[in-house]
């Protein structure tokens, strides 16, 4: 008989593996578990789809069911795996349309699960009208909801990435919003200063932020559905509909249950291949843990860029390749309301936290020249190792055609240069694209200054 694959999880990671393995040795039997009822999906779209600005739930699906059938692979949606037996070397799964239920075996398994949204334990956590936005099915269910007519009131927990880009989706809508954090400034993988710069322009928008103040509890009505919320100072907050953007963590129930091992982090523990120490066990994607190339520590980071590619290594390495999953420097963007935010590399938090000594250097400027029409503001923060001066992190907001220049600077951590190198990049040029010095180049100059500065105290 073939060999057989099994792949839990048929998002990023999973429909990546699935594929690669199938296309590298076609001879395999891949099966391929989804609990949902779409594949390869893009869940950092969901928001984008609820404020309408993409039309059609249809426009996030990269790759259907029907499209990996095609390409030989088993596709099994709507079906959950509820076991996995190593010592059998089988899974256990039912279906979720008609309650049916079996065993699938396999030879080799790549356990892509995915994350699950943060639940706070609090009162009325699991009420009706407490939505997360973690799958498609999720997006869909929450749009639905909006367009009830039912909602006027919609309360945001969490002021991450996904809680603002909700809220500005809700806000699109004519919706009043309120985002409740518990820390002192929104998206903290961003430091404080930079953080107040994204809180301005969140209440620009007309969205209300409540900060430094953690939510307590959710009360329901008289028909079990949310009410309001309160926060932990007594701060009663009415709400028609409550959504979780608290961040995720690991789906790794399963894995626990099944016996495969985790990391410091709380992922599963996978080599630079994706394997786990278990024979023929791979895993990719959220649930796992990868290695901050910076700091040393093992991390999760649940963005779809990175499950795209360990997907990807793991497929390869199944189907008889070599390639392996270097690791990850903390690279993120997003646009809340009209203003860019990204970062790479190390806060300042995070540098501490991994024992370096670090000097910074903050500038204002401006994304085009001066006095192009529609030059907007950019501030760029950068955090340079004392003495060596290398890159240690990065942060960037401002208006439009701001955030990207953070993959510049990510190329720049890549590969360990020193902000006196970055100084002399021959960046391009242009009035409508860059003052003459572009903002980049600034805050490597100041960063050099300082560290220079630095040295000099020694």
């Amino acid at each position: 008989m073939a060999e057989r694959v099994v792949v839990i999880g048929g998002d990023a990671a999973g429909g990546s593996a699935a594929s690669q393995a199938k296309k590298r040795r076609p001879d395999l039997d891949v099966v391929m578990f989804e609990r949902g009822r779409a594949t390869s999906y893009s869940a950092c779209g969901i928001p984008y789809w609820i404020s309408d600005a993409v039309d059609s739930e249809a426009d996030l699906i990269a790759r259907t069911p029907e499209q990996h059938r095609a390409m030989g692979v088993d596709v099994r949606i709507r079906t959950e795996v509820t076991g996995i037996d190593l010592d059998r070397r089988v899974v256990h799964w039912r279906d979720l349309a008609d309650g049916g239920s079996g065993v699938e075996p396999f030879d080799q398994l790549v356990y892509a699960t995915g994350s699950v949204p943060m639940r706070p334990p609090v009162p009325g956590i699991d009420a009706a009208g407490v939505h997360g936005v973690q799958t498609l099915d999720d997006g869909a269910a929450l749009r639905a909801a909006l367009e009830s007519g039912d909602v006027r009131r919609v309360v945001v927990v969490g002021g991450g990435y996904i809680g603002l880009e909700i809220a500005e989706a809700c806000r699109i809508r004519g919706l009043d919003v309120t985002v409740v954090d518990r820390s002192a400034t929104p998206v903290g993988t961003f430091d404080p200063d930079v953080g107040e710069f994204i809180a301005d322009a969140v209440r620009k928008e007309g969205i209300d932020l409540v900060l430094s103040d953690p939510v307590a509890a959710i009360e329901v009505d008289a028909r079990g559905r949310a009410r309001a919320v309160v926060t932990t100072s007594g701060r009663e907050l009415p709400a028609d509909l409550v959504v979780l953007g608290l961040g995720v963590r690991p789906a790794v129930r399963l894995a626990e249950e099944a016996g495969i091992p985790l990391g410091t982090s709380g992922g599963v523990e996978v080599d630079a291949r994706m394997r786990t120490c278990l024979e023929g066990i791979w895993a990719a994607g959220d649930c796992v843990e990868s290695v901050h190339r910076l700091s040393g520590q093992r991390v999760v980071v649940a963005l779809g860029t990175h499950a795209n590619k360990q997907g990807r290594v793991a497929g390869i390495n199944i189907g008889g390749g070599y390639v392996t999953f270097p690791g990850v420097i903390g690279t993120a963007i997003t646009r809340i309301c009209e203003t860019e935010a990204a970062r790479t590399g190390l806060s300042e938090r995070e540098a501490a936290t991994a024992g370096y000594e670090f000097v910074t250097a903050v500038v204002d400027s401006t994304t085009k020249a001066g006095y192009f029409p529609g030059a907007q503001p950019i501030r760029v923060k950068m955090i340079a190792e004392r003495r060596s001066g290398r890159l240690l992190g990065a942060q960037i907001v401002g208006k439009e055609a701001a955030a990207k220049r953070v993959d510049a600077l990510a190329i720049c951590i890549w590969n360990e240069m020193g902000v006196d190198e970055i100084l002399s990049l021959d960046l391009s040029y242009a009035p409508p694209f860059s003052p003459v010095w572009d903002p980049v180049l600034i805050a490597a100059r100041k960063a050099f200054e300082a560290v220079e500065a630095d040295v000099r105290t020694l």
